[in-house]
């Protein structure tokens, strides 16, 4: 399941590819985005954001392509405010609801809503993720976010553990595309909701004591 995982991993920006480029021909098959917008949420009950850092197939997209192209400079502050985060929660939802009222019954209306929601915010992914880090996006996506919120009040054990053996020398924090400090939870689980698990800090690790 692991090397499963990790192929999917790299290669499902494929996927997102092959959805955007069919759906110019039918904007029907752009219907199964609704994957990617309810798996966060789901997976965020027993496992935080992990569907974020190792099954989204715009996440393999940034690592896999866009890392390769990234200014890779700190995310701004306000990329990771609660007003823009919850902005967009609201403004992304209201724009999906009224489309699909307006569209109801029409599948390829309520697919195009959907096409034209993935196309703009995989290019404003994009472009932030190369002026930026490559996960900028990820920062104050509007399923993200929600997926966070219910990380943080289920409290998942099913995430990163930091050993004592932590010297906190910071080279996590460096390594991580949401430029969280894993060592500030040193002798703890890394709780922190925004964690998308995709084990770069664990990598940086010169003690190997994220794991």
């Amino acid at each position: 399941m692991g090397k499963l995982i990790a192929f999917w991993k790299k290669y499902s920006f494929f996927v997102l590819f092959a959805l955007i480029i069919a759906g110019l021909f039918d904007m029907r098959i752009a219907l199964a985005a609704v994957i990617c917008m309810a798996g966060p949420v789901i997976v965020s009950l027993w496992k935080g954001r992990y569907w974020c850092g190792n099954l989204c197939p715009r996440g393999s997209l940034y690592d896999s392509l866009v890392s390769k192209i990234s200014m890779k400079r700190k995310i701004p502050g306000f990329f990771k405010s609660i007003y823009l985060r919850i902005f967009m929660v609201a403004f992304i939802m209201t724009m999906f609801g009224y489309g699909v009222y307006k569209n109801w019954g029409n599948l390829y209306g309520i697919g195009m809503v959907l096409y034209r929601i993935i196309a703009i915010t995989t290019i404003v992914g994009v472009f932030l993720g190369m002026n930026f880090n490559q996960r900028t996006w990820c920062s104050f996506c509007p399923m993200g976010t929600i997926a966070s919120f219910i990380s943080k009040k289920r409290k998942s054990s099913r995430v990163f553990n930091v050993s004592a053996s932590c010297v906190s020398c910071g080279l996590c924090q460096k390594s991580c595309p949401l430029d969280l400090a894993a060592y500030k939870y040193k002798g703890e689980l890394l709780s922190h909701p925004d964690c998308i698990q995709c084990g770069k800090c664990a990598i940086s690790c010169p003690k190997k004591a994220i794991g």
